[in-house]
């Protein structure tokens, strides 16, 4: 059975995922801080207590997985603020470097003895990370930290081809959660085009950037 590991699993796009993929009959570990009921209902395994800015914290998810294989890692948890030029938020701006940029590599770094060919890595980014596609300003904390996910995701993607690893950057769209206001689309649409990327994109897209609904993203 295929296993998926998703960190940021107690809300919005993260506990969508968990839910279809436990639906859809694969084993599903759910990684998160502190659990939603939402979240303990689905009847997946639940890891609890992980901070994936904290290091202390990622060592001891690594020790509970053991020598457990994981098929499809998904880095979801990420942060949202809305800096300006006129509002910048300095501390605002380093809290979303950890929990976008460095939290997605950390995790990944911990679970490596998990992975192995024919395993994905998956990391939840977005089209405002990317510097080609940015025509509205603002929003610089989010941005940065997203295009440092990206380049950083291209990195592992080069360093872990020997090892068959894939991985694949990918954009849910504008989704209807708590970090958006709820505006955009439903969550439970973002979730279902995510899931059919992470099943059809393999080895040979590694390292390349989509939007969930398919189209391939500038960087």
């Amino acid at each position: 059975m295929t296993t998926y590991l998703v960190s940021g699993a107690s809300r919005g796009i993260g506990l969508e995922l968990c839910r279809q993929l436990v639906r859809a009959g694969y084993r599903v570990i759910a990684v998160c801080r502190a659990p939603s009921d939402d979240l303990r209902s689905l009847g997946c395994r639940v890891i609890e207590g992980v901070d994936v800015t904290d290091d202390a914290a990622v060592a001891r998810l690594a020790a509970e997985m053991g020598d457990e294989r994981i098929d499809v890692l998904i880095n979801n948890a990420g942060v949202l603020a809305r800096d300006s030029l006129d509002r910048l938020d300095f501390d605002g701006m380093r809290r979303q470097f950890e929990v976008n940029a460095l939290a997605p590599l950390r995790v990944t770094h911990a679970l490596l003895p998990n992975l192995g060919a024919g395993s994905k890595v998956v990391i939840i980014t977005s089209r405002m990370g990317s510097i080609a596609d940015n025509g509205s300003g603002g929003y610089y904390g989010y941005r940065m930290s997203k295009a440092a996910v990206n380049i950083a995701s291209v990195s592992l993607a080069r360093d872990l081809r020997e090892r068959g690893i894939a991985v694949l950057l990918l954009h849910p769209g504008m989704v209807a959660t708590e970090m958006t206001g709820h505006q955009g689309v439903p969550v439970a649409e973002a979730a279902r085009n995510l899931v059919a990327r992470i099943e059809s994109l393999g080895f040979e897209q590694s390292g390349s950037f989509h939007h969930a609904n398919g189209e391939s993203l500038p960087w």
